[in-house]
């Protein structure tokens, strides 16, 4: 017959203790050996790879400016405050920092691409085509012509959806929308290449279109009447609830005074 002997509670308590004891030492010693490691010459920074978008910085000067705040080797160096470094850089919009072992580091950058200027002089900025501003040397923007846009704080990425909106309404009449504004009170105003000035009023980017293309739709037959073309717009006011105001450069429907003295 057999019987099974219990372990003494001692017992197990010396057993667990001498297991707990044993993996914090061999933890502790892959610890230490991953410190010692991780310090050999070998596994310093030696270089970056830079890929990517490219158009207004090198990567000769991308590294010239990122390298010297480099810290740690390939184990401890901070992927974050490396990313964060390269989008310091004018131009840059995001960076991806990678490890490629055992002594390098990968970069691929993406760039702003300005589509229009924010702001007003002489603190004009630029506009990227997400909608976001961004700060770097407007002489170095490639396009000949930019759009001038401008508004509250945050709202740069609503301007430029009813730019976008409105451009295709104007081109369809040969008036290019050179500045599109909106004010703090929420109304839109829009400058064409020909310097008239359009008062759009408020509403919704539905509303505003509405009562453009109803002034659009009605413009050529208005300008006709005065053996004028729409390009001879110098403003127009869409704010009023059943129609628009109009004013025609060379045109004035004022009567003459007579009686002047």
């Amino acid at each position: 017959m057999n019987s099974t002997v219990a372990t003494p509670l001692d017992v197990k308590l010396m057993n667990g203790t001498a297991v707990l004891l044993f993996m914090t030492f061999v933890v502790l010693a892959v610890v230490t050996g991953g410190r010692w490691l991780g310090r050999l010459p070998m596994f310093s920074i030696q270089g970056i790879t830079v890929t990517g978008d490219m158009n207004h910085n090198s990567p000769l000067t991308l590294r010239a400016n990122v390298a010297p705040g480099l810290n740690g080797t390939f184990f401890t160096v901070d992927l974050a405050r490396v990313r964060s470094a390269f989008e310091a850089v004018p131009w840059v919009r995001h960076a991806v920092v990678r490890r490629e072992f055992p002594n390098r580091l990968r970069v691929d950058l993406q760039e702003h691409v300005a589509v229009a200027y924010w702001g007003a002089e002489p603190e004009l900025r630029l506009l990227n085509s997400y909608g976001e501003v961004f700060e770097a040397n407007v002489g170095e923007v490639e396009q000949d012509v930019l759009p001038k846009l401008s508004g509250p704080d945050g709202q740069s990425g609503e301007v430029l959806a009813m730019y976008r909106t409105l451009t295709p309404l104007f081109a369809g009449m040969e008036l290019p929308l050179e500045q599109l504004d909106l004010s703090g009170r929420g109304s839109w105003r829009a400058r064409l290449d020909g310097g008239a000035m359009i008062e759009l009023g408020r509403g919704t980017p539905e509303e505003v279109t509405e009562r453009l293309q109803r002034f659009l739709r009605t413009l050529t037959q208005v300008t006709t009447r005065y053996g004028r073309a729409p390009a001879s717009v110098e403003s127009a006011d869409l704010r009023h609830a059943n129609g628009y105001a109009v004013k025609l450069r060379g045109v004035t429907t004022l009567a003459a005074d007579s009686t002047k003295k």
